[in-house]
């Protein structure tokens, strides 16, 4: 098996060493030249990058990166494997970077690569979908009980030396999930997920995605799948599990809220810019909503002046619901076989 010169740009989540050891795992005869650098996400916030002009044109419409491309270039050098989280790779690098023949992503989108440029330069991506869904749905199951259970309020009243004795009065607490309606909106792997984990729960579950079908398990379990005006109406807790794209950006906004069931909670374990927070805050302040527990926003690090950070209704995290040891070894696990595959000379499993 041949010499492989490999570049690895991790970060204090996704660790390089996860990566070189998932790949001397695959690949334990190969000669493995691996170079590493770790970028300092997450104690260094990414570029979020929606819908935001980038000071360097090259890294216009990229989200979601850290690092800069010059630098970054120098450090990818003569390598003919990029194995890569965040970091963003532009047009200008790729033209630097002449050696490179392959990029593996481990993300569930390749969100901070410029892929007009990979297709021009030939360079073959792979990225690692569903590299996270077993964590953000285990995630999202605790943000439903949360709101539901109120939890969040009695937590909240405690740290403020408040003994909340009332949240057990019949008009004040919350209802199992067995006598309620859930709402997912997004069948992907997150969402397909959290349906097959709330099964065991006994609650009524809805599905809305025009992309996608429900499979043979949910439909014999009695999941149903709905038009999105359905789901909001009948639905006590609606959960977003959608990609953000210019059809879904802000589709969560004033008009879908006042569709919503009243007194029903929201939750977004998804991603920010699909939500209109202005019009949640409204429909949480006038009542419409009971609710709301919220894993991302719409530019992150969000501004502390939100109003929504101290809504005493509101179940609160700053994007975390990925994190997992799992989801660094699954991904990590991903990109090396997609490297194994290009060495060997098979077809990619996962192309961008």
């Amino acid at each position: 098996m041949r010499h492989l010169k490999l570049a690895i740009i991790g970060d204090q989540f996704m660790k390089a060493h996860y990566f070189s050891d998932a790949l001397r795992a695959v690949l334990p005869q190969a000669q493995l030249d691996i170079r590493t650098l770790e970028l300092d996400w997450p104690d260094t916030p990414t570029v979020h990058g929606y819908g935001a002009e980038a000071e360097d044109p090259q890294l216009q419409g990229l989200r979601e990166y850290l690092g800069a491309p010059h630098t970054l270039a120098t450090f990818i050098g003569d390598a003919e494997v990029l194995l890569n989280h965040l970091a963003p790779v532009t047009c200008g690098m790729l033209a630097r970077c002449a050696q490179l023949r392959l990029l593996a992503v481990a993300r569930g989108g390749p969100v901070n690569i410029d892929m007009q440029a990979a297709r021009t330069h030939g360079l073959r991506v792979v990225y690692t979908p569903g590299r996270n869904a077993s964590a953000v749905a285990e995630f999202t199951i605790g943000m439903v009980l949360a709101q539901t259970r109120r939890i969040t309020q009695g937590h909240v009243a405690l740290m403020h030396g408040q003994w909340r004795g009332d949240l057990y009065r019949a008009d004040r607490t919350g209802e199992e999930l067995c006598n309620q309606t859930l709402g997912l909106i997004g069948y992907g792997h997150i969402g397909s997920r959290v349906t097959k984990l709330l099964r065991p729960f006994g609650c009524r579950i809805l599905v809305s995605d025009p992309y996608a079908q429900l499979d043979a398990t949910d439909r014999a379990a009695g999941v149903l799948q709905v038009d999105l005006a359905e789901l909001l109406a009948q639905s006590d807790v609606v959960s977003l599990h959608a990609r953000v794209t210019p059809e879904t950006t802000g589709f969560m906004n004033a008009q879908a809220f006042a569709q919503m069931k009243e007194g029903a909670c929201f939750i977004n374990t998804a991603r920010g810019p699909l939500v209109d927070y202005a019009a949640l805050y409204a429909a949480l302040q006038s009542g419409r909503l009971r609710g709301a527990a919220l894993e991302t926003f719409g530019t992150e690090p969000c501004d502390p002046a939100d109003p929504l950070l101290r809504h005493p209704h509101v179940t609160l995290t700053p994007h975390i619901a990925g994190a997992s040891i799992k989801t660094v070894k699954y991904a990590a696990s991903l990109c090396a076989e997609e490297v194994r595959r290009y060495l060997q000379g098979e077809a990619p499993a996962l192309p961008c």
